[in-house]
C-alpha cells in the first residue's frame, strides 16, 4: 500500500508559493469569506501537539483518506477541497454530489508529489501515520513549508486530556475545522445531532439484562483474524450499549488474533465489519461467516451456531461522521438478539 514518495522540499515551496497566483485545474477558488458567509477571520487551533495558525480560513484544503473527506463534506466545505484521496468504499449517497465537485488526487495513500500538486493550503488526515516522508511527508516538512497539517484528536489521545472519550475526540474535530474555516454553526449542529445519536444509544444499556461480551471481527485477511482491540472504538461503543469488548485487555485499535483466542473468550454475539468493497480476501461479511462455520473451533461456538451476529459497514467501526449509524445498528442488534429489552 504504500507508495514511495517523489517529494522534492523545494519544489513544493515553490509551488506552493505560485498557489496565490495561479488555481490548479479542477481546482475551486471562493472568496476570503468563511464557509458560513461571514468576514474570514485569523485563527489557531491546536492538533496532536502542534499549534495550527491561520490568517483566513483555508481555500485549497487537500484531505488524506476518506474520514477526512466526509467530515468536511458533512461540513459543507467541498468549494473549500483541493482534492481527497484514499477512498476505501463508495461514497454514501448523500455526499455523493458534493464529492464529485472535489478532485480525486489519488484513489489510494496519497504520495507527496501529487499533494504537491494540489497547491494546497491546508492538509487533514484521520491517522497521524499518513504524515511520513514515503507519503505526503511530515508534518514538521509541511509546517515548515506553511502548511497546517491536521490529525485527528481521536488518533491522538494522550495529547488531548484525560477522561475524554473517543466520541469527545471525534466531536472536538467537528469544532475545531468549523473554526478553522469559519463554519463553526454547521460543526455546532452536527457536534449537538451526533451527542443526541450518542445519548439514544445509551438507553440501550439500562435496558441491557446481563452484560454481554461481544467480539468486533473487523478483518479476516487471509483467514487471519483481527478484532477490536481496548483503544479503538468499537470498545467504546460496547460500553456505551452496555456490552464488554471481548478483548479490551489488549491495548491496541486492531490486534491480530486467532480463531482459537476468539473461541476461548466465547462471546455472546459477534460484530462482523463487512468491508466487501475493498476487495480483499476474507473481506466481505458472506466470507467471514464461511470461514467462522468451517473452523473446527469456531464452528462449535454458540454465537456462530445461533447466528449470534451483527453486521456493520467496515469503514464505520472506525471514528468518523458514520459512526453513530454503526452504533445505532450496534444497539438495534443487541434489542434483536434479546440481549436488550
Amino acid at each position: 500500500m504504500r507508495h514511495p514518495a517523489r517529494l522534492g522540499i523545494a519544489a513544493l515551496a515553490l509551488a506552493l508559493a505560485s498557489a496565490g497566483c495561479s488555481t490548479a485545474t479542477g481546482g475551486s477558488s471562493p472568496s476570503d469569506t468563511s464557509a458560513d458567509g461571514t468576514a474570514a477571520k485569523a485563527t489557531t487551533v491546536s492538533s496532536c501537539g502542534r499549534e495550527l495558525s491561520f490568517a483566513k480560513a483555508p481555500r485549497r484544503a487537500v484531505t488524506l483518506d476518506q474520514t477526512s473527506t466526509e467530515t468536511l463534506l458533512e461540513l459543507g466545505l467541498q468549494n473549500r477541497m483541493a482534492g481527497t484521496a484514499n477512498l476505501k468504499t463508495k461514497i454514501p449517497e448523500r455526499y455523493r454530489d458534493a464529492y464529485a465537485k472535489v478532485p480525486v488526487l489519488s484513489p489510494k495513500i496519497l504520495t507527496g508529489e501529487q499533494l504537491r500538486a494540489a497547491n494546497p493550503d491546508f492538509v487533514v488526515a484521520a491517522e497521524a501515520g499518513l504524515y511520513t516522508k514515503d507519503r505526503a511527508g511530515t508534518r514538521e516538512e509541511l509546517g515548515a513549508l506553511k502548511v497546517p497539517a491536521y490529525v485527528s484528536a481521536v488518533d491522538c489521545p494522550r495529547r488531548n486530556g484525560s477522561g475524554r472519550t473517543p466520541f469527545d475526540l471525534l466531536f472536538s474535530d467537528y469544532e475545531k475545522l468549523g473554526q478553522v474555516f469559519g463554519a463553526e454553526d454547521r460543526a455546532a449542529k452536527l457536534v449537538r445531532e451526533q451527542r443526541a445519536a450518542v445519548a439514544d444509544a445509551a438507553g440501550t444499556a439500562a435496558r441491557v439484562k446481563d452484560r454481554p461480551t461481544v467480539v468486533w471481527l473487523y478483518s479476516a485477511l487471509n483467514g487471519t483474524p483481527y478484532v477490536a482491540g481496548r483503544t479503538g472504538m468499537p470498545s467504546e461503543m460496547s460500553r456505551i450499549v452496555g456490552a464488554k469488548n471481548a478483548f479490551d485487555d489488549i491495548g491496541e485499535n486492531w490486534p491480530e488474533v486467532s480463531w482459537e483466542k476468539i473461541a476461548e473468550r466465547n462471546p455472546d454475539f459477534i460484530v462482523i465489519g463487512d468491508l466487501s468493497e475493498r476487495g480483499r480476501p476474507g473481506d466481505s461479511a458472506s466470507e467471514k461467516r464461511a470461514l467462522m462455520e468451517k473452523d473446527p473451533v469456531m464452528s462449535k461456538l454458540a454465537a456462530v451456531r445461533e447466528n449470534r451476529i451483527v453486521e456493520i459497514p467496515g469503514i464505520e467501526m472506525d471514528p468518523s461522521v458514520r459512526t453513530v449509524h454503526a452504533l445505532r445498528l450496534l444497539a438495534d442488534g443487541m434489542k434483536d438478539l434479546g440481549h436488550a429489552r
